[in-house]
């Protein structure tokens, strides 16, 4: 325990340190978090870092999160690039004679986008020009929020699994606890800043947040859990991998941003 709450603790301000300073610095980390979470993904499914289809993701996952747009380079449609990504994946299984098969491609193009729009809508939110870094202050508390609230209200209340299966610790109580604790920190960001945002806008976020936040955490466990696996790598002593500390984080920012509760 105390070990996973030194290195969290460390990682932490490291991560909010560069989250504040923005700019090439905090985008090459999430990127560099990115292709670590790509390693993590391909060595879960046994996909050798030298197999063709895993370095054609790498190429695609820098794609999708490196922000162009940012530095005036002109670059095609996200749509595009997700039929570019999964042709030429289908491509390579007739080019190599199913050496390489159609299982792996699914795979991997699973992984690519998932953590692809993940990671690069991290990027996005922070780069906004105005009032990136309060937005993306605010996306990250109710995650964080959500997360504590879970673990507190279930370690107090919690009576009635949520999802054994897949989760046999999570309880009802817990998921519900996450759920008011977003809340009420959004509703905070709101009564301190409401030219920025209004208060249902805020209601929203922490609900949104809260719920597909604890759905990230539950894909993952999922996926582990068919896997046999615990952790998806151990790049944090006591946290595990770069998707085990993000897997809210991947699927709570493309939420926001696609629902345009960020206005990006």
């Amino acid at each position: 325990m105390k070990q996973r709450i030194v290195t969290g603790l460390l990682f932490g301000v490291f991560f909010i340190g560069l989250l504040i300073v923005g700019g090439p610095i905090y985008s090459s980390l999430v990127l560099l978090m990115a292709i670590i979470g790509l390693f993590e993904y391909s060595r879960m499914n046994k996909l050798s870092w030298s197999n063709p289809i895993h370095i054609i993701s790498i190429v695609a996952l820098l794609a999708f999160v490196f922000p162009y747009e940012h530095y005036g380079i002109t670059w095609i449609a996200d749509q595009t690039m997700i039929w570019l990504l999964m042709f030429m994946l289908f491509a390579f299984t007739v080019l190599s004679k199913n050496k390489y098969t159609i299982d792996e491609v699914a795979i991997s193009f699973l992984g690519t986008v998932y953590l692809g729009f993940g990671f690069a809508s991290m990027i996005e939110v922070r780069l906004l020009e105005i009032n990136g870094l309060w937005w993306s202050i605010l996306a990250f508390c109710v995650i964080w929020a959500s997360d504590i609230g879970a673990y507190f209200f279930g370690r107090a209340l919690g009576k009635h699994k949520l999802w054994p299966l897949i989760s046999p610790n999570k309880t009802v109580e817990g998921a519900i606890g996450g759920v008011i604790s977003s809340v009420i920190v959004a509703v905070i960001f709101a009564i301190c800043a409401p030219e920025l945002i209004e208060i249902w806008r805020a209601i929203v976020i922490g609900v949104v947040a809260a719920v597909t936040g604890q759905f990230g955490d539950l894909i993952q466990s999922a996926y582990k859990r068919v896997r046999g696996i615990k952790d998806m790598g151990n790049i944090m002593p006591g946290h595990g991998g770069i998707i085990d500390r993000t897997d809210s984080w991947i699927i709570v920012f493309p939420i926001l941003v696609l629902t345009q509760l960020i206005p990006v």
